[in-house]
């Protein structure tokens, strides 16, 4: 049986009673900044490692599963942005700098295979929002050669400047809602 002895806003003691009656006190000291305690399972420090399974493939089948990886985490991008945009999922799963900074750091702390993984995330997903066809990115351009080859001309330089505006416009709402989530989850915690 627990039961809480004292509190005040970043201290509680609690007093913990067992099975065969011996009372036991614990302060619980949390993070001030984030208001947590931090508790979790303790492991023992080969844990992790009676975890971890090393595969290794040859160069032929590690480019083949680079690749499958590759597209796997790009049509999952595609399928979250377009239920963002079908309103299925939440636009708080938006994130910006401050967010991938924060897990950036967090995944260089659990190792170097972590980080890279990471960065290799990071990149894919770019480079699929790179690819959107959004002018002033790379697909909007991709998006107005397509054009130029079905009409047969390239596109008004009217349509053009349209189309810059609109998808500047696009790009600034994008990154408002990032930093706003950064921000919230900043301050929030």
């Amino acid at each position: 049986m627990t039961e809480c002895l004292a509190s005040t806003a970043s201290r509680s003691r609690l007093g913990t009673t067992s099975s065969t009656g011996a009372t036991r006190t614990i302060e619980v000291i949390a993070d001030p900044k984030t208001r947590r305690i931090g508790a979790g399972v303790r492991q023992s420090a080969d844990y992790a490692a009676k975890m971890f399974v090393r595969v290794q493939y040859g160069p032929f089948a590690s480019l083949a599963r680079g690749v499958a990886k590759t597209a796997d985490i790009s049509i999952f991008s595609l399928k979250i942005l377009g239920k963002m945009l079908l309103g299925e999922v939440s636009w708080r799963h938006l994130s910006g700098p401050v967010t991938i900074a924060d897990f950036a750091g967090q995944s260089a702390q659990m190792g170097w295979i972590s980080y890279l993984s990471f960065l290799a995330l990071i990149s894919i997903s770019l480079g699929v929002l790179n690819l959107l066809p959004i002018p002033l990115l790379d697909g909007g351009h991709l998006m107005y050669y397509a054009i130029e080859i079905i009409k047969g001309r390239p596109v008004s330089e009217r349509a053009m400047e349209l189309g810059q505006r609109v998808g500047l416009a696009l790009l600034l709402v994008m990154m408002a809602f990032a930093f706003y989530n950064d921000l919230n989850r900043l301050l929030t915690g």
